[in-house]
């Protein structure tokens, strides 16, 4: 009896000093980039589709789009651990790829002029390492792209049955015109353990000059989806309108656009879940607007650009919300909006077009 009461405590000492040592691991290399931190700024290649010296001027229209492409793992029988799904990986590497490519594929087709994109990774376990910003550089030929690190996280253990490993993560920002100044700015996030499974959240500015002195200040952002609260919530977004109204005031325009994680739509939608948190509208500060609200006909904008990830899509039943879009500043016209109706085919997201005119 004595023996195996002493291998019982030798194996759960064994246990507890790997557990212990995988805590120190995970909280040892747990890091956040500083704060406006500046980003380099990138031409990739050449277009002969595009004019050399493109330049932003008034009375002309754009048109910008933002996707989060979910790593390229979010095909509609994908569903992941940490909405209540089954799956932390993308099926495979080759499906990882056809993903992305098919997302460039997309982006290529509506040849915009300006694109935000999140969830991009440069290297993952979740994602089979396959570097995602090289490859949809294949498709977006001649644009000026800056990348901001939105996540890197140590080798995570969970879930035991496909541990999400390690991984990170980027926002990428497009544009046929010279970005001439970009920056990375921290979002203020959790304090506690559930920061380890929440991104390190950002946004990026990118400054691009226009013919009358001004810029075209475009956010990328990817608020917190996990582990938030409604302390941390309205923090990020303080954050956000600090800079988003310090640019307006320099006469700038300002376009901010990206993943919310809240509902952008006015008005509760019933049964909605937990996670689904109304956008504040009234925090909005004077001088924005919600490009949504700009949108001619409602047609184009029926469609949900985000469906639930806890089960395999299911057009019948899968819950859908508007998480992502733009807020746009007094100075800029939306002429169109659209929610691109992809049907979650290649992300749990579709992407949103806009096309604006600077006064």
């Amino acid at each position: 009896m004595k023996k195996i009461v002493k291998r019982i405590l030798l194996v759960l000492l064994v246990v507890l000093l790997l557990f212990g040592g995988y805590a120190a691991y995970v909280l040892g290399t747990y890091y956040r980039l500083p704060d406006k931190l500046t980003l380099e700024v990138k031409r990739n290649g050449a277009n002969p589709y595009f004019d050399e010296g493109f330049s932003l001027a008034q009375g002309e229209a754009y048109f910008i789009m933002t996707y989060n492409i979910g790593f390229g793992a979010y095909r509609k029988d994908y569903s992941f651990f940490m909405d209540g799904g089954k799956s932390s990986w993308g099926k495979d590497e080759e499906s990882v790829i056809a993903g992305v490519c098919g997302m460039g594929e997309i982006i290529n087709d509506v040849n915009p002029d300006f694109v935000l994109l999140q969830e991009v990774d440069l290297d993952g376990t979740r994602s089979y390492h396959v570097n995602q910003l090289e490859l949809l550089n294949q498709f977006m030929k001649g644009y000026y792209y800056d990348f901001a690190q939105d996540y890197d996280s140590p080798f995570l253990f969970f879930p035991p049955w496909e541990p999400h490993g390690a991984n990170k993560s980027a926002l990428v920002t497009y544009s046929r015109a010279e970005i001439t100044d970009a920056m990375r700015r921290s979002l203020p996030i959790s304090e506690s353990v559930s920061k380890l499974v929440d991104l390190d959240r950002s946004y990026s500015i990118s400054r691009i000059p226009t013919e009358n002195g001004r810029y075209l200040c475009l956010y990328n952002v990817h608020t917190s989806a996990y582990g938030g609260s409604d302390e941390i919530r309205q923090a990020q977004l303080s954050t956000l309108y600090e800079d988003m109204v310090a640019d307006y005031k320099k006469g700038n325009y300002v376009i901010c656009g990206g993943d919310f994680n809240h509902d952008l739509r006015e008005g509760q939608q019933e049964n909605a879940p937990e996670w689904a948190y109304p956008f504040p509208r009234e925090s909005l500060p004077e001088g924005f607007h919600m490009g949504l609200d700009s949108a001619k006909d409602e047609e184009d904008i029926a469609h949900n650009t985000c469906r639930s990830a806890e089960t395999p899509y299911d057009e019948a039943t899968t819950y859908t919300v508007t998480l992502d879009g733009f807020i746009v500043s007094n100075n800029v016209n939306v002429n169109f909006y659209q929610h691109m109706d992809w049907g979650y085919e290649l992300s749990d997201h579709d992407p949103v077009l806009m096309q604006f005119i600077l006064e």
